[in-house]
């Protein structure tokens, strides 16, 4: 498994996944066909849009409705023939914080038919080498309580729970962990 960045080659194998019922966002399934139609729109400027160094896009929604300013950041797929998942790096320029309503660093997702080979974990480790070069001395990851895959995930790559939690009601209001990757 390799990460790649979002391209024209790679996509269609990525609109099948989304086809499959695979969200890129867990919070929100509804992603799924809004990346589809934004796709079926504009293939080009959806792929830019993955990649948004400057927060130059559009305000993020929340899923209760709400939209918040959209931090730098970016998506890397994962490739290993065929789109497996996604993994996407954000952060503030100059600090480690993040704004309150942003849960973590990092956030990633395998297709389900991809799950339990170690995918993840690679992601993960290959991400924080790119979250080093942008600058940061920690990442934070957050996962639900009961999802042990992912935080199986972030332990093998040095994460450390440093928090449990309640989200913000915008954010469903469940109980989350923190998790603390130092780089």
């Amino acid at each position: 498994m390799q990460l790649v960045w979002p391209s024209r080659e790679y996509l269609p194998s990525y609109v099948s996944a989304l086809e499959r019922g695979w969200s890129p966002d867990n919070l929100r399934p509804e992603a799924a066909q809004e990346e589809l139609a934004a796709i079926r729109a504009d293939a080009a400027g959806f792929l830019d849009g993955l990649v948004d160094r400057e927060a130059k896009g559009a305000p993020v929604a929340l899923p209760d409705g709400t939209t918040v300013p959209r931090l730098p950041g970016y998506r890397r797929w994962m490739w290993d023939g065929e789109f497996c998942g996604s993994i996407g790096l954000r952060w503030q320029p100059g600090t480690n914080r993040l704004p309150d309503y942003c849960l973590g660093h990092i956030g990633y997702g395998i297709v389900p038919w991809k799950s339990g080979r170690g995918y993840a974990t690679q992601a993960l480790g290959s991400l924080l080498l790119d979250a080093a070069n942008e600058g940061l001395t920690y990442v934070e990851i957050t996962t639900s309580p009961d999802n042990f895959a992912s935080q199986k995930v972030i332990r093998a790559n040095g994460g450390v729970l440093v928090e449990e939690f309640n989200k913000r009601p915008e954010l469903g209001g469940s109980p989350e962990l923190r998790f603390r990757v130092e780089i």
